[in-house]
Protein backbone atom coordinates (compact mmCIF):
# COMPACT_ATOMS: atom_id res chain seq x y z
CA UNK A 1 0.00 0.00 0.00
CA UNK A 2 1.46 3.41 -0.95
CA UNK A 3 1.32 6.70 0.60
CA UNK A 4 -1.64 8.04 -1.95
CA UNK A 5 -3.31 4.51 -1.19
CA UNK A 6 -3.53 4.71 2.17
CA UNK A 7 -5.14 8.41 2.70
CA UNK A 8 -8.41 8.04 4.32
CA UNK A 9 -7.88 4.09 5.20
CA UNK A 10 -9.34 3.45 8.21
CA UNK A 11 -7.70 1.74 10.63
CA UNK A 12 -8.84 -0.48 13.55
CA UNK A 13 -6.20 -0.36 16.32
CA UNK A 14 -5.78 -2.05 19.52
CA UNK A 15 -3.37 -0.27 21.37
CA UNK A 16 -1.42 -2.09 24.40
CA UNK A 17 0.16 0.84 26.40
CA UNK A 18 0.21 2.22 30.06
CA UNK A 19 1.78 5.66 28.95
CA UNK A 20 -0.99 8.34 27.57
CA UNK A 21 1.82 10.57 26.55
CA UNK A 22 3.20 7.62 24.21
CA UNK A 23 -0.18 6.86 23.20
CA UNK A 24 -0.73 10.11 21.62
CA UNK A 25 2.89 9.66 20.24
CA UNK A 26 2.03 6.70 18.77
CA UNK A 27 -1.37 7.63 17.15
CA UNK A 28 -0.15 11.11 15.92
CA UNK A 29 2.52 9.09 13.85
CA UNK A 30 -0.13 7.01 12.34
CA UNK A 31 -2.65 9.70 11.22
CA UNK A 32 0.06 11.42 9.76
CA UNK A 33 0.73 8.99 7.49
CA UNK A 34 -2.44 9.02 6.22
CA UNK A 35 -4.78 6.39 8.58
CA UNK A 36 -8.08 7.21 9.70
CA UNK A 37 -7.73 5.46 13.29
CA UNK A 38 -10.65 4.12 15.28
CA UNK A 39 -8.64 2.50 18.67
CA UNK A 40 -9.02 0.92 22.30
CA UNK A 41 -6.04 1.03 24.79
CA UNK A 42 -5.75 -1.70 27.00
CA UNK A 43 -3.01 -2.18 30.05
CA UNK A 44 -4.04 -5.06 31.26
CA UNK A 45 -5.08 -8.90 30.85
CA UNK A 46 -8.13 -8.50 31.67
CA UNK A 47 -9.33 -5.52 29.62
CA UNK A 48 -7.27 -6.98 26.13
CA UNK A 49 -9.57 -10.08 26.31
CA UNK A 50 -12.87 -7.75 26.45
CA UNK A 51 -10.98 -5.51 23.89
CA UNK A 52 -10.56 -9.15 21.64
CA UNK A 53 -14.04 -10.31 21.97
CA UNK A 54 -16.20 -6.95 21.31
CA UNK A 55 -14.19 -5.70 18.36
CA UNK A 56 -12.53 -7.35 14.82
CA UNK A 57 -9.17 -5.04 14.88
CA UNK A 58 -6.91 -4.87 11.99
CA UNK A 59 -3.53 -4.36 13.85
CA UNK A 60 -2.43 -4.60 17.66
CA UNK A 61 0.61 -2.57 18.56
CA UNK A 62 1.98 -3.25 21.92
CA UNK A 63 4.67 -2.07 24.69
CA UNK A 64 6.83 -4.63 26.33
CA UNK A 65 7.12 -3.65 29.87
CA UNK A 66 4.22 -1.67 31.71
CA UNK A 67 3.57 -2.31 35.81
CA UNK A 68 1.34 -5.11 35.39
CA UNK A 69 1.63 -6.64 31.95
CA UNK A 70 4.30 -7.34 29.20
CA UNK A 71 4.67 -7.29 25.31
CA UNK A 72 4.97 -11.14 25.66
CA UNK A 73 1.74 -12.07 27.98
CA UNK A 74 -0.09 -9.86 25.91
CA UNK A 75 1.34 -11.84 22.43
CA UNK A 76 0.04 -14.91 24.28
CA UNK A 77 -3.27 -13.86 24.73
CA UNK A 78 -3.43 -12.71 21.13
CA UNK A 79 -2.53 -16.38 19.80
CA UNK A 80 -4.49 -18.26 22.57
CA UNK A 81 -7.75 -17.22 21.04
CA UNK A 82 -6.78 -17.87 17.15
CA UNK A 83 -6.28 -14.09 16.47
CA UNK A 84 -4.46 -14.07 13.41
CA UNK A 85 -4.26 -9.96 13.64
CA UNK A 86 -0.33 -8.71 13.17
CA UNK A 87 0.88 -7.54 16.33
CA UNK A 88 3.57 -5.08 16.60
CA UNK A 89 5.79 -4.72 19.60
CA UNK A 90 6.31 -1.16 19.80
CA UNK A 91 8.72 -0.24 22.92
CA UNK A 92 11.22 2.37 24.38
CA UNK A 93 13.51 -0.75 26.61
CA UNK A 94 13.10 -3.79 24.46
CA UNK A 95 16.84 -5.20 23.84
CA UNK A 96 17.43 -7.26 20.59
CA UNK A 97 17.40 -10.48 22.82
CA UNK A 98 13.77 -9.70 23.97
CA UNK A 99 13.16 -9.19 20.66
CA UNK A 100 14.14 -11.79 18.87
CA UNK A 101 12.00 -14.04 21.69
CA UNK A 102 8.92 -12.15 20.92
CA UNK A 103 9.46 -12.57 17.08
CA UNK A 104 10.15 -16.34 17.71
CA UNK A 105 6.66 -16.65 19.84
CA UNK A 106 4.90 -15.14 16.54
CA UNK A 107 4.96 -11.10 17.07
CA UNK A 108 5.52 -9.61 13.30
CA UNK A 109 7.57 -6.68 13.94
CA UNK A 110 9.07 -4.65 17.02
CA UNK A 111 10.87 -1.04 16.79
CA UNK A 112 11.28 1.28 19.22
CA UNK A 113 9.28 4.48 20.75
CA UNK A 114 12.24 6.78 19.53
CA UNK A 115 12.44 5.70 15.67
CA UNK A 116 8.54 5.86 14.69
CA UNK A 117 9.26 6.89 11.62
CA UNK A 118 9.40 3.26 10.74
CA UNK A 119 6.01 2.84 12.12
CA UNK A 120 3.78 3.30 9.30
CA UNK A 121 5.67 1.53 6.94
CA UNK A 122 5.84 -1.44 9.07
CA UNK A 123 1.98 -1.09 9.72
CA UNK A 124 1.39 -1.05 5.63
CA UNK A 125 3.33 -3.89 5.19
CA UNK A 126 1.70 -5.69 7.61
CA UNK A 127 -1.50 -5.14 6.68
CA UNK A 128 -0.34 -6.42 3.03
CA UNK A 129 0.78 -9.73 4.62
CA UNK A 130 -2.40 -10.17 6.76
CA UNK A 131 -4.42 -10.06 3.28
CA UNK A 132 -2.68 -12.48 1.72
CA UNK A 133 -2.87 -14.48 4.72
CA UNK A 134 -6.37 -14.28 4.42
CA UNK A 135 -6.83 -15.07 1.21
CA UNK A 136 -4.73 -17.92 1.45
CA UNK A 137 -6.91 -19.43 4.51
CA UNK A 138 -10.09 -18.73 2.10
CA UNK A 139 -8.45 -21.20 -0.74
CA UNK A 140 -7.27 -23.62 2.05
CA UNK A 141 -10.98 -23.40 3.14
CA UNK A 142 -11.87 -23.76 -0.47
CA UNK A 143 -9.76 -26.50 -1.08
CA UNK A 144 -10.76 -28.44 1.94
CA UNK A 145 -14.24 -28.15 1.04
CA UNK A 146 -14.34 -29.42 -2.58
CA UNK A 147 -11.95 -32.46 -0.87
CA UNK A 148 -14.91 -32.78 1.01
CA UNK A 149 -18.09 -31.85 -0.59
CA UNK A 150 -19.89 -33.12 -4.07
CA UNK A 151 -18.93 -29.75 -6.28
CA UNK A 152 -22.49 -29.79 -8.04
CA UNK A 153 -24.85 -30.14 -5.22
CA UNK A 154 -22.75 -29.15 -2.24
CA UNK A 155 -23.58 -32.14 -0.48
CA UNK A 156 -21.09 -33.67 1.45
CA UNK A 157 -18.98 -37.10 -0.37
CA UNK A 158 -18.10 -40.27 -0.44
CA UNK A 159 -15.09 -38.95 1.95
CA UNK A 160 -17.15 -36.84 4.23
CA UNK A 161 -19.67 -39.47 4.74
CA UNK A 162 -17.37 -41.96 6.30
CA UNK A 163 -15.83 -39.53 8.48
CA UNK A 164 -19.49 -38.83 9.62
CA UNK A 165 -20.70 -42.34 9.83
CA UNK A 166 -17.60 -43.49 11.74
CA UNK A 167 -18.68 -40.84 14.22
CA UNK A 168 -22.16 -41.94 14.39
CA UNK A 169 -21.08 -45.49 14.64
CA UNK A 170 -19.06 -44.46 17.90
CA UNK A 171 -21.89 -42.81 19.22
CA UNK A 172 -24.70 -45.49 19.00
CA UNK A 173 -21.85 -48.44 20.07
CA UNK A 174 -21.53 -46.35 23.19
CA UNK A 175 -25.26 -45.51 23.40
CA UNK A 176 -26.40 -48.69 22.07
CA UNK A 177 -28.60 -47.41 19.83
CA UNK A 178 -29.29 -47.78 16.34
CA UNK A 179 -28.70 -45.83 12.46
CA UNK A 180 -30.08 -46.86 9.45
CA UNK A 181 -28.47 -46.47 5.87
CA UNK A 182 -30.62 -45.28 2.82
CA UNK A 183 -28.85 -45.82 -0.28
CA UNK A 184 -31.08 -44.22 -2.97
CA UNK A 185 -31.21 -44.01 -6.93
CA UNK A 186 -32.98 -42.27 -9.10
CA UNK A 187 -34.83 -44.78 -11.72
CA UNK A 188 -33.85 -44.44 -15.11
CA UNK A 189 -31.56 -41.60 -14.62
CA UNK A 190 -29.19 -42.76 -17.13
CA UNK A 191 -31.77 -42.86 -20.21
CA UNK A 192 -33.20 -39.46 -19.00
CA UNK A 193 -29.60 -38.20 -19.44
CA UNK A 194 -28.89 -40.10 -22.72
CA UNK A 195 -32.20 -38.39 -23.84
CA UNK A 196 -32.20 -34.53 -22.74
CA UNK A 197 -28.54 -34.07 -22.67
CA UNK A 198 -26.49 -33.75 -19.21
CA UNK A 199 -26.84 -30.39 -18.48
CA UNK A 200 -30.94 -30.82 -17.57
CA UNK A 201 -29.52 -34.28 -15.94
CA UNK A 202 -26.97 -32.05 -13.40
CA UNK A 203 -30.30 -29.40 -13.01
CA UNK A 204 -32.33 -32.39 -11.83
CA UNK A 205 -29.52 -33.75 -9.29
CA UNK A 206 -29.82 -30.60 -8.07
CA UNK A 207 -33.15 -30.07 -7.43
CA UNK A 208 -33.47 -33.71 -6.26
CA UNK A 209 -30.96 -32.29 -3.56
CA UNK A 210 -32.76 -29.21 -2.50
CA UNK A 211 -36.50 -31.83 -2.28
CA UNK A 212 -34.29 -34.16 -0.05
CA UNK A 213 -32.60 -31.77 2.17
CA UNK A 214 -36.38 -31.01 3.26
CA UNK A 215 -37.28 -34.41 4.40
CA UNK A 216 -34.83 -35.13 6.64
CA UNK A 217 -33.55 -33.74 10.18
CA UNK A 218 -30.76 -31.53 11.03
CA UNK A 219 -29.21 -34.77 12.80
CA UNK A 220 -29.52 -36.72 10.00
CA UNK A 221 -26.52 -36.57 6.99
CA UNK A 222 -27.28 -36.56 3.42
CA UNK A 223 -24.49 -37.34 0.97
CA UNK A 224 -24.31 -37.87 -3.19
CA UNK A 225 -21.72 -40.91 -3.54
CA UNK A 226 -21.70 -39.77 -7.26
CA UNK A 227 -23.71 -40.29 -10.47
CA UNK A 228 -27.30 -40.46 -9.50
CA UNK A 229 -26.58 -42.41 -6.10
CA UNK A 230 -27.57 -40.49 -2.55
CA UNK A 231 -26.96 -41.62 1.10
CA UNK A 232 -29.04 -40.44 3.86
CA UNK A 233 -27.82 -41.46 7.38
CA UNK A 234 -30.46 -41.85 10.01
CA UNK A 235 -29.65 -41.20 13.58
CA UNK A 236 -31.06 -41.99 16.98
CA UNK A 237 -33.62 -44.01 15.67
CA UNK A 238 -36.26 -45.43 18.18
CA UNK A 239 -37.43 -48.55 16.19
CA UNK A 240 -37.87 -49.80 12.88
CA UNK A 241 -41.38 -47.78 11.86
CA UNK A 242 -39.17 -44.62 12.59
CA UNK A 243 -37.24 -45.59 9.13
CA UNK A 244 -40.44 -46.58 7.50
CA UNK A 245 -41.52 -43.25 7.97
CA UNK A 246 -38.24 -41.53 6.78
CA UNK A 247 -38.56 -44.23 3.54
CA UNK A 248 -42.10 -43.18 2.85
CA UNK A 249 -41.42 -39.64 2.90
CA UNK A 250 -38.40 -39.29 0.83
CA UNK A 251 -40.52 -41.49 -1.83
CA UNK A 252 -43.70 -39.03 -1.22
CA UNK A 253 -40.87 -36.22 -2.44
CA UNK A 254 -40.70 -38.02 -5.94
CA UNK A 255 -44.69 -37.62 -6.44
CA UNK A 256 -44.50 -34.22 -7.68
CA UNK A 257 -42.83 -33.30 -11.20
CA UNK A 258 -39.53 -31.26 -11.25
CA UNK A 259 -39.95 -28.39 -13.84
CA UNK A 260 -36.46 -27.53 -15.09
CA UNK A 261 -36.24 -25.15 -18.52
CA UNK A 262 -40.35 -25.13 -18.89
CA UNK A 263 -40.72 -28.73 -18.40
CA UNK A 264 -42.18 -31.22 -16.16
CA UNK A 265 -40.06 -33.99 -15.59
CA UNK A 266 -41.51 -37.18 -13.69
CA UNK A 267 -39.10 -39.52 -12.09
CA UNK A 268 -38.70 -42.20 -9.40
CA UNK A 269 -36.44 -43.38 -7.01
CA UNK A 270 -35.86 -46.76 -5.16
CA UNK A 271 -34.04 -46.82 -1.76
CA UNK A 272 -32.25 -49.88 -0.21
CA UNK A 273 -31.98 -49.77 3.94
CA UNK A 274 -29.88 -51.54 6.10
CA UNK A 275 -29.66 -51.13 9.82
CA UNK A 276 -26.74 -51.36 12.30
CA UNK A 277 -25.92 -53.35 14.06
CA UNK A 278 -28.50 -56.27 12.00
CA UNK A 279 -27.39 -55.51 8.62
CA UNK A 280 -23.53 -54.74 9.49
CA UNK A 281 -21.09 -52.79 12.04
CA UNK A 282 -18.99 -51.65 9.50
CA UNK A 283 -19.19 -48.35 7.11
CA UNK A 284 -18.27 -50.06 3.73
CA UNK A 285 -20.40 -53.07 5.02
CA UNK A 286 -23.46 -50.96 5.40
CA UNK A 287 -23.21 -48.99 2.18
CA UNK A 288 -22.44 -52.29 0.60
CA UNK A 289 -25.75 -53.86 2.00
CA UNK A 290 -28.02 -50.54 1.72
CA UNK A 291 -27.00 -50.87 -2.59
CA UNK A 292 -27.90 -54.47 -2.55
CA UNK A 293 -31.67 -53.83 -1.29
CA UNK A 294 -32.05 -50.91 -3.56
CA UNK A 295 -31.32 -52.91 -6.48
CA UNK A 296 -33.64 -55.54 -4.80
CA UNK A 297 -35.83 -52.56 -4.88
CA UNK A 298 -35.71 -51.97 -8.66
CA UNK A 299 -36.13 -55.72 -9.10
CA UNK A 300 -39.73 -55.68 -7.05
CA UNK A 301 -40.95 -52.57 -9.61
CA UNK A 302 -38.94 -49.41 -8.62
CA UNK A 303 -40.51 -46.42 -7.00
CA UNK A 304 -39.94 -48.14 -3.37
CA UNK A 305 -38.19 -49.26 -0.51
CA UNK A 306 -36.58 -52.52 1.11
CA UNK A 307 -34.67 -53.85 3.87
CA UNK A 308 -31.57 -55.29 3.70
CA UNK A 309 -31.58 -59.42 4.26
CA UNK A 310 -29.70 -62.19 3.78
CA UNK A 311 -31.59 -63.47 0.86
CA UNK A 312 -30.68 -59.79 -0.75
CA UNK A 313 -27.28 -59.75 0.14
CA UNK A 314 -26.40 -63.23 -1.40
CA UNK A 315 -28.08 -61.91 -4.67
CA UNK A 316 -26.12 -58.89 -5.04
CA UNK A 317 -23.47 -61.36 -4.50
CA UNK A 318 -24.60 -63.58 -7.40
CA UNK A 319 -25.31 -60.16 -9.80
CA UNK A 320 -21.83 -58.95 -9.25
CA UNK A 321 -20.50 -63.00 -10.22
CA UNK A 322 -22.58 -62.81 -13.18
CA UNK A 323 -21.54 -59.12 -14.54
CA UNK A 324 -18.03 -60.02 -13.94
CA UNK A 325 -18.72 -63.61 -16.11
CA UNK A 326 -20.56 -62.01 -18.86
CA UNK A 327 -18.13 -59.60 -19.31
CA UNK A 328 -15.87 -62.88 -19.91
CA UNK A 329 -18.67 -64.61 -21.86
CA UNK A 330 -18.80 -61.67 -24.59
CA UNK A 331 -14.92 -61.26 -25.01
CA UNK A 332 -14.56 -65.43 -25.71
CA UNK A 333 -17.36 -65.84 -27.10
CA UNK A 334 -19.79 -67.68 -24.66
CA UNK A 335 -22.81 -66.81 -26.14
CA UNK A 336 -25.23 -68.12 -28.43
CA UNK A 337 -27.95 -66.64 -30.84
CA UNK A 338 -31.18 -68.96 -31.07
CA UNK A 339 -34.29 -68.56 -33.03
CA UNK A 340 -37.81 -69.50 -32.70
CA UNK A 341 -40.10 -69.56 -36.25
CA UNK A 342 -42.73 -67.06 -36.79
CA UNK A 343 -45.91 -68.68 -38.40
CA UNK A 344 -48.64 -67.14 -40.31
CA UNK A 345 -52.08 -67.89 -38.70
CA UNK A 346 -54.05 -68.44 -42.13
CA UNK A 347 -51.95 -70.69 -43.85
CA UNK A 348 -49.62 -72.52 -41.52
CA UNK A 349 -46.38 -71.08 -43.35
CA UNK A 350 -43.00 -69.73 -42.20
CA UNK A 351 -42.78 -66.20 -42.13
CA UNK A 352 -39.62 -65.60 -40.32
CA UNK A 353 -37.45 -66.15 -36.90
CA UNK A 354 -37.25 -64.36 -33.47
CA UNK A 355 -33.53 -64.15 -32.43
CA UNK A 356 -33.01 -65.04 -29.10
CA UNK A 357 -29.62 -64.80 -27.33
CA UNK A 358 -28.49 -67.55 -24.27
CA UNK A 359 -25.42 -68.12 -22.59
CA UNK A 360 -23.58 -71.15 -22.57
CA UNK A 361 -21.46 -71.12 -19.47
CA UNK A 362 -18.48 -73.60 -18.92
CA UNK A 363 -19.54 -75.01 -15.50
CA UNK A 364 -23.18 -74.07 -15.67
CA UNK A 365 -24.53 -74.92 -18.80
CA UNK A 366 -26.98 -73.30 -20.68
CA UNK A 367 -28.45 -69.90 -19.45
CA UNK A 368 -31.57 -68.09 -20.50
CA UNK A 369 -31.29 -64.13 -20.84
CA UNK A 370 -33.79 -63.93 -17.59
CA UNK A 371 -31.03 -64.46 -15.68
CA UNK A 372 -28.03 -61.86 -17.20
CA UNK A 373 -29.97 -59.50 -19.29
CA UNK A 374 -30.98 -57.42 -16.41
CA UNK A 375 -27.64 -56.98 -15.28
CA UNK A 376 -26.44 -56.30 -19.07
CA UNK A 377 -28.65 -53.30 -19.15
CA UNK A 378 -28.01 -52.45 -15.41
CA UNK A 379 -24.24 -52.42 -16.29
CA UNK A 380 -24.25 -51.03 -20.41
CA UNK A 381 -23.04 -54.50 -21.65
CA UNK A 382 -26.45 -54.81 -23.69
CA UNK A 383 -24.71 -52.62 -26.09
CA UNK A 384 -21.89 -54.22 -26.76
CA UNK A 385 -24.05 -57.30 -26.44
CA UNK A 386 -27.01 -56.44 -28.41
CA UNK A 387 -24.37 -55.34 -31.15
CA UNK A 388 -22.83 -58.86 -31.20
CA UNK A 389 -26.52 -60.59 -31.38
CA UNK A 390 -27.46 -58.58 -34.38
CA UNK A 391 -24.22 -59.16 -36.21
CA UNK A 392 -24.31 -63.13 -35.47
CA UNK A 393 -27.97 -63.14 -36.28
CA UNK A 394 -27.30 -61.70 -39.79
CA UNK A 395 -24.64 -63.57 -40.44
CA UNK A 396 -26.48 -67.19 -39.35
CA UNK A 397 -29.60 -65.85 -41.49
CA UNK A 398 -27.09 -65.64 -44.76
CA UNK A 399 -26.59 -69.51 -44.10
CA UNK A 400 -30.14 -70.74 -43.75
CA UNK A 401 -30.54 -68.42 -47.04
CA UNK A 402 -27.52 -70.27 -48.49
CA UNK A 403 -28.25 -74.02 -47.17
CA UNK A 404 -32.07 -74.26 -46.74
CA UNK A 405 -34.79 -71.42 -47.65
CA UNK A 406 -34.28 -67.77 -46.38
CA UNK A 407 -37.39 -66.33 -44.12
CA UNK A 408 -38.50 -63.23 -44.66
CA UNK A 409 -38.14 -61.44 -41.65
CA UNK A 410 -35.50 -61.74 -38.93
CA UNK A 411 -36.62 -60.40 -35.67
CA UNK A 412 -34.00 -58.91 -32.97
CA UNK A 413 -35.03 -57.29 -29.76
CA UNK A 414 -33.52 -53.90 -29.11
CA UNK A 415 -33.04 -53.02 -25.75
CA UNK A 416 -34.26 -49.98 -23.99
CA UNK A 417 -30.56 -48.58 -23.29
CA UNK A 418 -29.98 -49.23 -27.34
CA UNK A 419 -32.95 -47.43 -28.00
CA UNK A 420 -31.90 -44.15 -26.21
CA UNK A 421 -28.02 -44.42 -26.21
CA UNK A 422 -26.22 -41.90 -29.22
CA UNK A 423 -24.55 -44.61 -31.14
CA UNK A 424 -27.09 -46.87 -32.08
CA UNK A 425 -28.20 -44.96 -35.24
CA UNK A 426 -24.61 -45.37 -36.49
CA UNK A 427 -24.49 -48.55 -35.54
CA UNK A 428 -27.43 -49.96 -37.20
CA UNK A 429 -25.80 -48.09 -40.28
CA UNK A 430 -22.51 -49.60 -40.29
CA UNK A 431 -24.23 -53.15 -39.76
CA UNK A 432 -26.19 -53.01 -42.84
CA UNK A 433 -23.43 -51.61 -45.01
CA UNK A 434 -21.02 -54.55 -43.74
CA UNK A 435 -22.97 -57.27 -44.28
CA UNK A 436 -25.15 -56.04 -47.46
CA UNK A 437 -28.49 -57.44 -45.54
CA UNK A 438 -31.37 -55.59 -46.79
CA UNK A 439 -32.96 -53.53 -44.46
CA UNK A 440 -36.30 -54.77 -45.16
CA UNK A 441 -35.02 -57.85 -43.57
CA UNK A 442 -34.41 -56.87 -40.18
CA UNK A 443 -37.23 -56.21 -37.10
CA UNK A 444 -36.30 -54.23 -34.44
CA UNK A 445 -38.79 -55.65 -31.55
CA UNK A 446 -38.67 -53.15 -28.38
CA UNK A 447 -40.97 -53.45 -25.55
CA UNK A 448 -43.46 -51.07 -24.48
CA UNK A 449 -42.50 -50.18 -21.79
CA UNK A 450 -39.27 -48.98 -22.97
CA UNK A 451 -41.04 -46.77 -25.40
CA UNK A 452 -43.27 -45.36 -22.47
CA UNK A 453 -39.78 -44.09 -20.53
CA UNK A 454 -40.36 -41.17 -23.02
CA UNK A 455 -41.94 -41.32 -25.71
CA UNK A 456 -40.64 -38.20 -27.55
CA UNK A 457 -37.31 -39.05 -27.75
CA UNK A 458 -38.07 -42.88 -28.59
CA UNK A 459 -40.87 -41.22 -31.71
CA UNK A 460 -37.34 -39.28 -33.10
CA UNK A 461 -35.17 -42.54 -32.86
CA UNK A 462 -37.94 -44.92 -34.07
CA UNK A 463 -38.10 -42.69 -37.02
CA UNK A 464 -34.83 -42.62 -37.96
CA UNK A 465 -34.98 -46.26 -37.60
CA UNK A 466 -37.83 -46.45 -40.06
CA UNK A 467 -36.16 -44.41 -42.40
CA UNK A 468 -33.85 -46.80 -43.23
CA UNK A 469 -35.89 -49.15 -44.08
CA UNK A 470 -35.82 -51.82 -40.92
CA UNK A 471 -38.86 -52.70 -39.18
CA UNK A 472 -40.47 -51.90 -35.85
CA UNK A 473 -42.13 -54.06 -33.83
CA UNK A 474 -43.44 -53.62 -30.09
CA UNK A 475 -42.98 -56.09 -27.90
CA UNK A 476 -44.91 -57.10 -24.80
CA UNK A 477 -48.04 -55.31 -26.32
CA UNK A 478 -50.74 -54.49 -23.59
CA UNK A 479 -48.29 -54.51 -20.69
CA UNK A 480 -46.61 -50.83 -21.01
CA UNK A 481 -50.31 -49.06 -20.64
CA UNK A 482 -49.44 -46.80 -23.63
CA UNK A 483 -52.58 -44.58 -24.80
CA UNK A 484 -54.30 -44.89 -28.46
CA UNK A 485 -52.95 -41.06 -29.11
CA UNK A 486 -48.83 -42.33 -28.53
CA UNK A 487 -49.52 -45.40 -30.44
CA UNK A 488 -50.67 -43.45 -33.39
CA UNK A 489 -47.60 -41.45 -33.36
CA UNK A 490 -45.14 -44.38 -33.17
CA UNK A 491 -43.80 -45.47 -36.41
CA UNK A 492 -44.37 -49.00 -35.88
CA UNK A 493 -44.87 -52.06 -38.24
CA UNK A 494 -46.27 -54.60 -35.87
CA UNK A 495 -47.62 -55.59 -32.48
CA UNK A 496 -46.48 -58.67 -30.12
CA UNK A 497 -49.63 -59.56 -28.10
CA UNK A 498 -48.13 -60.44 -24.82
CA UNK A 499 -48.00 -64.01 -23.62
CA UNK A 500 -50.08 -63.14 -20.67
CA UNK A 501 -53.04 -62.52 -22.69
CA UNK A 502 -52.91 -65.56 -24.94
CA UNK A 503 -51.97 -68.11 -22.04
CA UNK A 504 -55.70 -68.58 -20.95
CA UNK A 505 -57.42 -67.73 -24.08
CA UNK A 506 -60.17 -68.24 -24.88
CA UNK A 507 -61.54 -69.51 -21.42
CA UNK A 508 -60.66 -66.17 -19.66
CA UNK A 509 -63.17 -63.91 -20.82
CA UNK A 510 -60.98 -60.72 -20.08
CA UNK A 511 -58.17 -61.95 -21.77
CA UNK A 512 -60.26 -62.57 -24.78
CA UNK A 513 -61.63 -59.23 -24.75
CA UNK A 514 -58.23 -57.66 -24.79
CA UNK A 515 -57.09 -60.03 -27.53
CA UNK A 516 -59.43 -59.35 -29.64
CA UNK A 517 -59.63 -55.65 -28.99
CA UNK A 518 -55.49 -55.40 -29.44
CA UNK A 519 -56.60 -57.18 -32.76
CA UNK A 520 -59.31 -55.02 -33.78
CA UNK A 521 -57.22 -51.67 -33.19
CA UNK A 522 -54.13 -53.25 -35.10
CA UNK A 523 -56.54 -53.75 -38.10
CA UNK A 524 -57.68 -50.30 -37.32
CA UNK A 525 -54.18 -48.82 -37.59
CA UNK A 526 -53.07 -50.72 -40.88
CA UNK A 527 -50.44 -52.95 -38.52
CA UNK A 528 -49.58 -56.54 -38.12
CA UNK A 529 -49.96 -58.73 -35.06
CA UNK A 530 -48.09 -61.22 -33.56
CA UNK A 531 -49.23 -63.44 -30.71
CA UNK A 532 -46.78 -64.35 -28.64
CA UNK A 533 -46.80 -67.75 -26.22
CA UNK A 534 -49.00 -69.74 -28.68
CA UNK A 535 -48.90 -73.60 -26.73
CA UNK A 536 -52.38 -75.01 -27.81
CA UNK A 537 -54.90 -75.91 -30.41
CA UNK A 538 -57.38 -74.34 -28.96
CA UNK A 539 -55.41 -70.49 -28.74
CA UNK A 540 -54.28 -71.34 -32.48
CA UNK A 541 -58.02 -71.68 -33.68
CA UNK A 542 -58.78 -68.74 -31.52
CA UNK A 543 -56.47 -66.34 -32.69
CA UNK A 544 -56.84 -67.42 -36.36
CA UNK A 545 -60.15 -66.65 -36.32
CA UNK A 546 -59.54 -63.14 -35.26
CA UNK A 547 -57.48 -62.79 -38.53
CA UNK A 548 -54.13 -62.29 -36.13
CA UNK A 549 -51.48 -62.62 -38.58
CA UNK A 550 -48.96 -64.38 -37.27
CA UNK A 551 -48.51 -66.59 -34.24
CA UNK A 552 -45.10 -67.69 -32.05
CA UNK A 553 -44.80 -70.61 -29.34
CA UNK A 554 -44.31 -73.50 -28.41
CA UNK A 555 -47.26 -75.34 -30.47
CA UNK A 556 -44.86 -74.67 -33.59
CA UNK A 557 -41.45 -74.68 -32.77
CA UNK A 558 -39.10 -73.90 -29.57
CA UNK A 559 -36.24 -71.79 -29.59
CA UNK A 560 -33.28 -73.89 -31.31
CA UNK A 561 -29.67 -73.41 -32.60
CA UNK A 562 -28.86 -72.59 -36.50
CA UNK A 563 -28.41 -75.84 -37.41
CA UNK A 564 -31.58 -77.45 -35.92
CA UNK A 565 -33.28 -74.35 -37.23
CA UNK A 566 -32.41 -75.11 -41.13
CA UNK A 567 -33.26 -78.35 -40.47
CA UNK A 568 -36.42 -77.07 -38.97
CA UNK A 569 -36.58 -75.29 -42.54
CA UNK A 570 -36.20 -78.69 -44.56
CA UNK A 571 -38.82 -80.61 -43.14
CA UNK A 572 -41.19 -77.25 -42.92
CA UNK A 573 -42.67 -74.89 -45.29
CA UNK A 574 -41.51 -71.66 -45.99
CA UNK A 575 -43.55 -68.48 -47.05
Amino acid sequence: MSEAEAKNVSLRLLLIEDNPDDEALVLRAIRKGGFNIEHVRVDNEKDLIAALKSHDWDIVLSDFQMPEFNGLAALEVVRERNKDIPFIIVSGTIGEDVAVEAMRKGAHDYLMKDNLIRLVPAIRRELNDADERAALRVAQMTLRHQAYHDVLTGLPNRWLLHDRMKQALAYVRNKKTSLAVMFLDLDRFKNLNDTLGHSIGDQLLRAVTKRLQTCIFERDTLARLGGDDFIILLTDLPDKQAIETAGNRLLQAFREPFVLDGKEIYIDASIGIAQYPVNGEEVDTLIKNAEAAMYYAKDQGRNNYQFSSDDIQAATADRFVIENELRRAIRESELRVFYQPQFNLQDGKITGVEALVRWQHPRHGLILPDKFISVAEETGLIIPLGEWVLRHAIKDLQRMKSEACQPKQLAINLSVRQLYHTDTIDMLSEVLADTGIGPDVLELEITESGIMQNPERAVINLKAIQKMGIGIAIDDFGTGYSSLAYLKRFPIDTLKIDRSFVRDIPLDKDDTTIVKTIIAMANALNLRVIAEGVETQAQYNFLSQLKCDKGQGYLFARPMPCEDMIRFFRTGQCA
